[in-house]
Formats: C-alpha cells, structure tokens, sequence
C-alpha cells in the first residue's frame, strides 16, 4: 500500500473498488492490527457513504469553484502571496456541507423505524432506496427475459417500487432463511434477490423484535438455494473476544465481503444476545451473516455505532436458534449438520456461500 495514500485516499479507493488485491490485503491486515487507524478508517468510509446521497464530491468542487469565480468576476486581484491548499482541503469542505444537511434532516430520520434505541448511539444498517429512476432503470427486464421467467415460473419483481433493502441468508436450503426484523418490519411484500438475478416472494413466518431477528420462507413450491444442503453450521455458543470474522451482504447490487475481528462479547448497551464488531458495514447488509474463519455461522449483522465510532453490531446465533425454537413446526426445520467450509480458503468459502446469501428488497404499495 502506498505510503503517500493518506486514510480518506484509502477509503476512497475501497469504496470505489480501485484498490488493487496487494493494497486490500495490506489495508485489511492494518485495519485489523491498528485500532487507532481502524476507527479514523471507518470514520472517513462512513462519511463518504453518507455524502454520496447528497452530491458527488466532484459537483461540491465545481460548486465551490463556481462560487469562488461570480465573486471574483470583474475585480482587479491584488498579487500577493499564493497559497495552495491540499489536497484534503476539499475533503474537509465537503464534510462540513454534509454535516450540515444531515444536521438538517434528522428530525425525518427519527421517524424511521428503529428498535427504540437512541439513533445517535445505534443505527440500523437497512438501506432506503430514495433513487427511484436508477432504481427502476436496474429493474427493467428484457422480454426474452420475462419469458424466460415465465417459462421457468419464476415471479418477476413487483410493480411497486423498492422501498428497502437489507441482505439474508439460508437457514435450510428448502426456502427457509433470516434477515433482521427492522428490514422487513414495515412491508406490503417482500422478495429476495438470488446471485442468478432471479426475485421469488417471501412470507413472514416468525420474528422477535427486540432481538432484531425474523424468519421468513420463500413462497416457491420445490424451491431451493443451491445444489446442495446450507454448507455453514450454527454456533450454539459465542465465540472469544479477538475471534476473527468476516461477512457477505449487498450494500451494493454485488456482493461485497469485509472481515474484522469481535470487540467485546457483548453488544449495545452490554446486550448479551449481541456481539460488537471492529467490522466495515454499511447500509444494505442489515442481516448479513457474520462467520469465523472455520465456517461457524455465529449471527447476524444488525446496525452501526454512532459516526467516530468504530462499533458494529450483530445479533449471535443463540437469539436465531431461541426463535427457532418458538416456530411450531421448528421439528421440520433440518438445520445443516455438516460443515462444508471448516477446510476450504477463504476465497472458497464465499463461493460456496454465494447461493445462500442473497438480497433482501421490501416493497410497499
């Protein structure tokens, strides 16, 4: 990684995906060994996500340039000394703009639905999709490709439009699986999004709202993940501090992976259902699984810490199989047994977990 990258060049580059294999492999191993650049890391990544729903920063530049331009038209400017500011300079500006305008509208955000904890301290990490025309654009299907789905009975989404999205996975691969419950807490419909680029129709079957936990079935009769049984087992217990993880989940149309470490034991507020993470994660992976490096599946992705914290949060496993326990027919849910990704890399490990982790879209009338 180059030295001359200062950390919002990193984060820059992470979130836009320019980073070559070496310089991810050398962020990830100084994420993980330097707390102190972890949290200024996460910090800037947060920030940046943010502002990329009020304004590209390229705009904010010409913006300012522009206003700097009308004000000096027509004047005569003195020489003096010429100072040149650095390249972080336009960084900080555009931060400072988006302060201001999330300052502005946060009496809308604590409206949206939260588990009644403090928004500032503990923030869901579902994503609202406010972009309709892209969105409607990216769900605009060909005719061969309706027929196809036809011919494959296989819904088309609805003709609604996607309110939000969040990221699930299986828990038998007969069409059970679980995504958090503020996801799909105020929906008409829900469907899952599969790596095929396939929608089918999921029905609520139970859920615990405070736990932050829901499962749900996908309506397809025969309906099936993949080719074969979940390839990742459940832990009943949780896993030490220091444990190494990682997680998949789409805060973007693609999957995207990040890895960390556990932080402390226990979650928000000490919950001791949860976990807290030293974890990138962003809006769209609420329900993404979180897995230790030997395939043990130890919970769910649920919301971020406050901006300049560093903090993560998943629900552990325990909660997911207390539920489990409530569903009246849970004798008929064969939980996978076997762990197909105890041996394999890493690389391996996400193959295997790509047909079982999957999109999350909500949709209201």
């Amino acid at each position: 990684m180059s030295q001359n990258k200062n950390t919002w060049e990193l984060a820059e580059g992470h979130i836009a995906g320019s980073l070559s294999q070496g310089e991810v492999s050398e962020l990830n191993a100084r994420l993980a060994s330097d707390i102190e650049f972890a949290n200024e890391f996460n910090e800037a990544a947060n920030l940046i996500r943010s502002m990329e729903g009020n304004g590209k920063q390229k705009r904010f530049r010409s913006m300012l340039r522009d206003v700097h331009e009308k004000q000096t038209a027509g004047k005569v400017i003195k020489k003096g000394l010429n100072i040149v500011l650095p390249a972080h300079f336009w960084r900080t500006a555009a931060v400072a703009a988006t302060v201001a305008i999330l300052t502005s509208t946060i009496t809308i955000w604590s409206l949206k639905p939260s588990l009644n904890k403090s928004e500032s301290q503990y923030n869901n990490i579902s994503r609202e999709v406010k972009d309709i025309k892209k969105v409607q654009a990216q769900q605009q299907v060909t005719q061969n490709q309706l027929i196809q789905k036809v011919n494959k009975n296989i819904p088309a989404p609805p003709p609604s439009d996607v309110k939000y999205t969040g990221t699930g996975f299986a828990l038998t691969n007969d069409g059970y699986f679980v995504t958090a419950y503020h996801v799909i807490s105020d929906e008409d419909s829900v469907y899952i999004l599969d790596h095929d680029g396939d929608y089918y129709k999921a029905f609520l079957v139970n859920f615990n709202a405070e736990a932050d936990v829901a499962i749900l079935k996908v309506e397809k009769k025969n309906f099936h993940f993949g080719k074969g049984e979940v390839p990742y087992v459940f832990a009943n217990s949780k896993a030490g501090l220091g444990s190494q993880i990682y997680t998949v989940g789409y805060p973007k149309d693609d999957m995207v992976y990040s890895e960390g470490y556990i932080s402390a034991k226990n979650g928000f507020q000490n919950n001791e259902l949860q976990y807290t993470l030293s974890l990138p994660a962003g809006h769209g992976q609420s329900g993404s699984p979180v897995i230790d490096g030997k395939g043990n599946l130890l919970g769910l992705l649920t919301a971020v810490g406050s901006q300049g914290e560093a903090n993560t949060y998943a629900v552990s496993s325990k909660a997911l199989l207390e539920l489990l326990h409530t569903i009246p027919n849970a004798n008929s849910l064969h939980l996978p047994k076997a762990n197909k990704l105890s041996r394999l890399n890493r690389e391996s490990q996400i193959e295997k977990m790509q047909p079982y982790t999957f999109s999350v879209k909500v949709y209201k009338k």
